[in-house]
């Protein structure tokens, strides 16, 4: 008889190799096939909603890296919520308008000059559309379960019908308005942007000090002193019209050799040592306050420059006497706008100077600054030019450096409503807390929103203009302009005159001749996705306003959340959000940004042709997300080692569960072992850290919990020494069935714990399980901790135990390497112990020596006994021997006894036994 026959070895076709870039396209056209997605929401109908609402990602190019984190973090948040007692519908979005696409026709070859506005505007859209495409099968890729044949897309007919309305009922409670006002304007764009279209990056810029000669000093100044500005911008220097000073600050007129200059007294020795002053002697000290509506003399034209009183003047930096342009600065607006300054603004769309800049018209802003200087030089006004290098605002898209601006655009009042925002805040629940911080302050210090765009592709803005100027924004045009946008699309804003846009039979006292124009400019893309509450939340059926969650990254605490709170709180009063979660950005191994030409970029389909989105997921579940996480080739690797430790696990329980059948085979809890019981309270331990976990979003939890339980609990401890029980026991002995009862509960729990994060492993599990409910993991709820009899006990005696155990391990393995043994199964254990481990030892009815997977094993005295060769531990100390007699030639176990059972010369006893009454016909 062959006795490897006799064996009862692990039996699967579960594979051992994922093979994840090949199988898991498969396993997604099984879902598509069985509509997993339309299937889950059936499933759980009736179940209170949660609602992730998707931050629409733009249109444009293939996914990276943080696209990968953004939406499977959104894939594990509703995956889960479905499995614990909530429908979690998941509708992906896309933002389709602005300038990234018009660049990109520009850029394929598109003449936007040879054709209309709604020709230009048709290329866009198509497009848009193959971007969708593009990117929505990345997405599915990635495993991420939604309504993906339905998406909302914000150039959709439909959706920018309820936009039209979100901007309607913002106009009627007063919160739209138009004005000429200083906004950051992009030559490179040339076209107005928020200022959540802003970065800072560095810029060299000249740095300035100028005289401004007194021309009326109100008897408090001499006509022979000059006032002293500082600015970086020079180029600002010819629409300048006065000068601010702080009401509260101190300012010296200091003699110079023979000149006088007044600046802040805080900031004199800055000043002294930035110009190179000398000998400067302090002759009178005056209050800012008596400084207002003195008159200097502007350096180059000689026309008068006011001084007027500021709060934003500070000594940070400077002079304490500020260069004010109103039409180039928000500040400088504000304050002008009290005194009655024009706002002047010599600069045209492209960044080019007008013949408002006498003899520096046709110079680009930039360029204009050296002929500027120049010219302050030959006026004796400039006292000192050098040049620094700071953080200046860019163009987020374009990368080049913004200008402010004073252009007549339209605006979101946010003051109007300032405080309702804050209180929304305030209700609204940060992951992580600083979030709340973060928003709070922006929208507390944040000026009006400009919302209009001077480009093509986006929505219109929806106001007429009657003949005699007058804006036009009542009920019947919004609803009328909606209603139109919903059934041709806003395409057709561009294709009629505007009296064939508004209502018919529309007439307003300020036509007398029925003509109207329209506005041309479009609306800020923030206001489009910001829209999206109203647009896909409120829109659809199965989705909700306000959402439970918006997840994005935390560059959109200035975007996406920004412009959502603005248009929710205007619209509804409250956020359109009860939660807010932000993750950070993803950076190479060394933790630095992203970047072609450095050659760190980690692209998600490249890793999923190689690894699979598996590992992909996987990874994303391992870091801590919330602040900015790193990754490359390395961490990938470690990862897919940990993604295989996590799948033989798998396909261990699997083998070893063949001739397992739930209903029939299980055994009590009550009938189990204590070792078991133990593994139970172990694995229900696990469902409880998990769901926690998953419950906080915190998902690195859930990755290092299963990690340890398969590695730890299972692999190296319980599945160690149970091979001994499932291998050689008969079918249905006690001892195996109960280690199958708990193997078999474990994998369950398990799939289902990692379904949400491993989604493709998890079904591909799930189909060789015996006995399981659905046909995919996906359609089953998350597995719920049980309260198990004296299960403090259990825990506390059997990690005792296990603590012992990796003392006698270490021991084998000292043993090993010093050859006195060769695999364990060939030695005998013998310990001296003190009395708690002697009264652990004497509490434990299994079988020892099985547990310690050793042939013999013995408790031989007192720790004080031990030999000195003993290896010593703080509570024992271990002797290593080789164990006396033969190996069994079927359980490999050392005992004299082999060979004393009549027929079975090379079986110990236990063997013997199983073998004659259960496989006698093999013989």
């Amino acid at each position: 008889m062959d006795f490897k026959d006799t064996l009862l070895m692990p039996k699967t076709e579960f594979p051992m190799r994922g093979n994840l870039p090949k199988r898991e396209p498969e396993i997604q056209a099984e879902w598509e096939e069985k509509d997993i997605y339309e299937k889950v929401q059936k499933r759980t109908e009736g179940r209170p909603l949660f609602v992730l609402h998707d931050g629409p990602p733009y249109a444009n190019g293939d996914i990276h890296i943080g696209h990968a984190l953004n939406k499977i973090l959104k894939d594990f948040i509703n995956r889960y919520k479905s499995m614990s007692g909530y429908q979690a519908p998941y509708v992906p979005g896309w933002d389709t308008h602005g300038l990234p696409i018009e660049q990109a026709l520009t850029n394929k070859g598109v003449k936007r000059k040879e054709m209309t506005v709604a020709e230009f505007r048709k290329l866009c859209e198509e497009y848009a559309y193959g971007q969708i495409d593009s990117q929505r099968t990345q997405f599915k890729r990635l495993g991420v379960r939604g309504d993906w044949e339905n998406p909302y897309i914000t150039l959709k007919p439909e959706y920018e019908a309820q936009q039209i309305k979100v901007f309607g009922e913002m106009a009627k409670k007063g919160y739209i308005y138009k004005g000429k006002k200083p906004v950051y304007w992009s030559p490179s764009s040339e076209s107005a942007l928020a200022e959540a279209e802003i970065e800072y990056k560095d810029k060299r810029s000249a740095s300035i000090y100028v005289g401004f000669k007194v021309k009326d000093g109100k008897d408090i100044l001499d006509e022979d002193v000059q006032i002293v500005i500082w600015t970086t911008t020079p180029w600002t220097m010819p629409a300048n019209k006065g000068i601010s000073v702080h009401p509260k600050l101190n300012y010296v007129v200091v003699k110079v050799e023979d000149q006088k200059y007044l600046v802040a007294e805080d900031l004199l020795s800055a000043v002294a040592e930035e110009i190179g002053w000398e000998n400067l002697e302090v002759i009178k000290t005056i209050k800012g306050s008596e400084l207002e509506y003195i008159v200097a003399e502007h350096p180059i034209y000689g026309r008068d420059s006011l001084v007027m009183l500021g709060d934003h003047v500070t000594t940070d930096a400077g002079t304490g006497c500020v260069h004010t342009a109103p039409g180039h600065g928000e500040d400088d607006f504000y304050v002008g706008a009290k005194y009655g300054l024009e706002v002047l603004c010599p600069v045209d769309d492209k960044g080019v100077m007008t013949d408002e800049a006498p003899g520096f018209e046709g110079l680009f802003y930039d360029a204009a600054n050296k002929p500027i200087t120049e010219k302050l030089e030959e006026a004796g006004a400039l006292l000192k030019l050098s040049f620094i290098t700071h953080s200046y605002p860019h163009d987020w898209r374009t990368k080049k450096p913004v200008i402010f601006r004073a252009t007549a655009q339209w605006f979101a009042s946010i003051k109007d409503f300032r405080s309702d925002l804050l209180q929304a805040i305030k209700d609204t629940e940060f992951t992580p807390a600083w979030g709340e911080t973060r928003l709070f302050n922006m929208v507390r210090d944040r000026g009006d929103w400009c919302i209009s765009r001077q480009r093509a592709w986006g929505v219109p803005i929806p106001v007429f203009y009657a003949e005699n100027g007058e804006e036009i924004i009542t009920d019947e045009t919004i609803n009328h302009i909606s209603e139109l946008f919903r059934a041709q699309g806003s395409n057709i804003w561009f294709e009629k005159e505007a009296k064939d846009l508004l209502p018919e039979g529309f007439t307003h006292p300020g036509s007398p001749n029925g003509e109207f124009t329209k506005e041309t400019d479009i609306m800020d893309v923030w206001f489009d996705s910001g829209s999206s509450h109203q647009a896909v939340l409120l829109e659809r059926d199965d989705l909700q306003r306000p959402a439970d969650l918006y997840l994005e990254g935390s560059d959109q605490y200035r975007g996406w959340f920004n412009s959502s709170l603005s248009t929710g709180v205007a619209v509804t009063g409250k956020a359109p959000y009860k939660g807010i979660l932000s993750h950070g950005f993803v950076l190479d191994g060394e933790g630095r940004k992203m970047s072609k030409s450095i050659g760190n970029v980690i692209v998600p389909a490249k890793v999923m042709n190689q690894l699979g989105a598996d590992i992909l997921r996987l990874w994303v579940s391992s870091v801590d997300y919330q602040a900015d996480v790193r990754v490359s080739d390395a961490i990938l690797k470690q990862v897919a080692e940990v993604y295989r430790k996590i799948r033989n696990t798998f396909r261990f329980l699997l083998g070893n569960l063949a001739d397992f059948n739930p209903s029939s085979d299980s055994v009590a809890y009550e009938d189990l072992r204590e070792v078991d019981q133990f593994m139970l309270v172990k694995l229900n331990k696990l469902i409880e850290t998990s769901r926690k976990a998953y419950e906080k979003y915190e998902f690195a939890g859930i990755y290092h919990a299963v990690n340890n339980f398969c590695t730890l609990d299972l692999s190296a401890f319980y599945l160690d020494f149970a091979k001994d029980i499932l291998y050689i026991e008969a079918k249905d002995h006690n001892d195996r069935r109960a280690i199958q009862t708990v193997l078999y509960e474990s994998l369950v729990a398990l799939t289902k714990l990692v379904s949400p994060i491993l989604s493709h492993t998890a079904d591909e599990v799930w189909r060789f399980i015996p006995n399981v409910e659905g046909d995919s993991v996906q359609l089953t709820d998350m597995p719920e901790a049980k309260t198990l009899p004296n299960a403090a006990v259990l825990e506390e005696k059997w990690s005792s135990f296990m603590k012992l155990r990796n003392n006698v391990l270490k021991a084998l393995e000292e043993a090993r390497n010093e050859k006195v043994i060769g695999k364990s199964l060939t030695a005998k254990i013998t310990l001296y112990v003190d009395d708690e481990t002697k009264q652990l030892l004497d509490s434990i009815s299994e079988n020892l020596q099985q547990l310690f997977i050793v042939s013999a094993f013995e408790v031989a005295g007192s720790l004080q006994d031990a030999p000195a060769e003993a290896l010593k531990f703080e509570n024992t100390a271990i002797v290593v021997s080789k164990a006396d007699g033969e190996t069994c030639e079927r359980c490999w176990t050392v005992t004299p006894e082999v060979g004393t059972v009549e027929e079975f010369e090379t079986l110990c006893p236990r063997c013997a036994t199983v073998v004659k009454e259960n496989y006698s016909h093999l013989s």
